[in-house]
């Protein structure tokens, strides 16, 4: 029993290393420079020793890449959401939102640049999905999903633009300011 649990820590131990090695080789030259190849002779292990915790190769990194950026993601809103309400937890969110963008480029970038087939907006979407999706809904107050999807897109746009250089960075405030309010509760009157 003890062999299994060691085997097993070594094993996840070892995918662990292989997503890292993923990562910092799409961070520094992009997801085209991420080969099999590359990643068994980075890691020290072989090709088959790679495959044998990735059997569908470089695909199946880029899903486990992208659905552990959605957990990160998704912790991340959340603990930015903790204890406000409005306006204030929707800029919050949003900062950290795209916070993530910038800080994970190359895990951004599978989550929603590259083809990790796994479906969006369906019944049998993947409960990573899901939960990121969810946090956004939540901050904002929507039930049946349209607005989220319309402030996703929005810090989704921002996030992209940002990290081309095409928005003024000394602006950012204004922009999630503008969220805030386009997406905030509506005062009374």
């Amino acid at each position: 029993m003890a062999d299994q649990t060691a085997r097993r820590r070594r094993q996840e131990e070892r995918g662990r290393h292989i997503l890292a090695a993923a990562r910092d080789r799409a961070d520094a030259q992009g997801w085209a420079a991420v080969t099999t190849r590359h990643l068994s002779d980075a890691i020290g292990y072989s090709q088959p020793v790679l495959y044998s915790h990735f059997p569908g190769g470089k695909a199946e990194i880029m899903l486990a890449v992208a659905l552990d950026g959605f957990v990160e993601l998704t912790r991340r809103c959340r603990a930015a959401r903790d204890g406000r309400q409005g306006r204030s937890a929707i800029e919050a969110v949003a900062v950290a939102y795209l916070d993530f963008g910038g800080d994970h480029p190359a895990v951004y970038e599978a989550m929603f640049h590259q083809p990790i087939d796994t479906p969006f907006a369906h019944d049998d979407t993947r409960p990573e999905l899901r939960a990121a999706f969810d946090v956004l809904a939540e901050t904002i107050g929507d039930d049946d999903g349209t607005a989220t999807e319309v402030f996703w897109s929005a810090l989704h746009g921002m996030s992209v633009l940002e990290r081309a250089g095409r928005m003024r960075p000394e602006h950012r405030g204004l922009r999630v300011s503008e969220l805030g309010v386009r997406f905030g509760p509506t005062p009374a009157r």
